[in-house]
């Protein structure tokens, strides 16, 4: 006998689709009508898979490629979310005028280069074109057996990434996903970090409107969990002020190796309430990662 439904028992959300592994060679037509085609795959992400790519579709792409394509099926999401910056805040004039206003070498935001619809094997997907890079900094501090960087470093790296938001914030969005693994290395110059995945970049002010804050139960949580605002565990919706959090809580990480809330990440309201109660008392924040070390300086 087939089980019985429950009245009113909501459907489980359709399980997402890995994207097929396509062949080097494939060539993709985006919405501008340019070709690109396909290299080796480098990567594979959630849903997507990442290959190398070059608009140059008479040779083979080689391995010194500048590109890369990402590919999901259709009905995903996660890269029509990150399409949409992209599209709106990502261009590459976008990015090289802001750039050359702030008098910076170069800004740590992944340029958009296109993106289309593919067809094959009766399957639709989506894909958009960007700026190749090599490893995440997470991958680097794993393989060297550490767990911090050194204090310069985090320093840089703030510098680098307020830039960054500044650039974001500017153009209505926010990331909300501010994390060593979401922070890629140029693949040519290793002193150039680019803060990748925008999958949860949120237009908080379209069209200079700011959108209302506003909890909502079902959102609670989103986010990395050891790092995410209080905001987002209250299920509002990704901030400026979230994104300056998050980054706090970072390079708390980088500096000292762990978080205090780290050793019970399986309950969001427990960590919810320490990120609270450390952010009343700093001092305590500060005993508690750095004891017996030098602490950061507090601002003058």
């Amino acid at each position: 006998m087939p089980p019985k439904k429950t009245p009113g028992a909501r459907k489980a959300p359709a399980k997402r689709k890995l994207a097929e592994e396509f062949p080097p060679g494939e060539v993709l037509t985006d919405s501008g009508k340019k070709q690109w085609k396909l290299g080796l795959p480098v990567g594979q992400g959630g849903f997507g898979r990442l290959y190398l790519a070059d608009a140059n579709t008479s040779t083979a792409v080689g391995t010194d490629a500048s590109y890369v394509i990402k590919v999901e099926p259709v009905d995903n999401g996660p890269l029509f979310s990150e399409l949409k910056f992209y599209m709106r805040a990502a261009k590459s004039e976008q990015i090289q005028k802001w750039t050359s206003t702030h008098k910076l070498k170069y800004l740590g935001v992944p340029r958009y280069w296109g993106s289309g619809l593919h067809s094959k094997n009766g399957n639709s997907y989506r894909f958009m074109v960007m700026d190749r890079f090599g490893e995440d900094l997470q991958k680097i501090l794993e393989s060297r057996g550490k767990k911090i960087f050194a204090r310069q470093t985090v320093l840089q790296l703030g510098l680098r990434l307020i830039d960054i938001l500044e650039y974001i914030h500017e153009h209505e969005y926010v990331h909300g996903d501010i994390k060593a693994s979401n922070l890629l290395i140029h693949h040519k110059n290793p002193n150039q970090v680019y803060l990748v995945d925008y999958g949860l970049a949120y237009r908080y002010c379209p069209d200079s409107i700011h959108k209302d804050y506003k909890e909502d139960p079902r959102k609670c949580h989103n986010g990395t969990i050891e790092f995410t605002s209080i905001d987002a565990h209250n299920g509002v919706s990704p901030s400026r002020r979230g994104d300056l959090e998050i980054l706090g809580y970072c390079m708390i990480q980088w500096l000292c190796g762990i978080l205090p809330w780290e050793d019970n990440l399986n309950d969001a309201s427990y960590v919810a309430n320490s990120k609270i109660r450390y952010g009343d008392d700093i001092s305590e924040l500060m005993e508690k990662c750095f004891p017996g070390r030098n602490k950061p300086e507090k601002a003058g």
